[in-house]
């Protein structure tokens, strides 16, 4: 009689499998799926920087984007002083520059104000 209760759970064997599946499966949709997501849009951001843009680095230092390079990013961060940075150091982006207007504009000196 005691041996016919213990060997009553044939699914019983399948169930520690079926957990540990279900676990996994939490575990990509809820950590593994949104960090690849947030990958590909800072890489997608890092890539479509340009001349003119206003970002902030990893270490929250604002700056404007003066030239790009292959893996390279040069910030304007003052007047005068340029410093250079790794794509992947750039955050984000706080502004992008307008690149559908020709960049060289004549101000006529009807518009200027003083």
């Amino acid at each position: 009689m005691l041996y016919a209760a213990e060997g009553g759970g044939g699914a019983g064997g399948l169930t520690p499998i079926l957990m540990i599946a279900l676990l996994f499966g939490v575990m990509y949709f809820m950590m593994i799926r949104p960090q690849q997501k947030r990958r590909k849009e800072a890489e997608a951001m890092q890539s479509a920087l340009g001349p003119g843009d206003e970002v902030v680095t990893i270490g929250g230092l604002y700056g404007t984007v003066t030239s790009v390079a292959d893996d390279t990013v040069l910030l304007e961060v003052a007047p005068g002083v340029q410093t250079r940075y790794a794509r992947p150091a750039i955050a984000r982006v706080v502004s992008q520059a307008d690149r559908s207007e020709p960049t060289d504009q004549v101000v006529e000196d009807a518009d200027v104000k003083e």
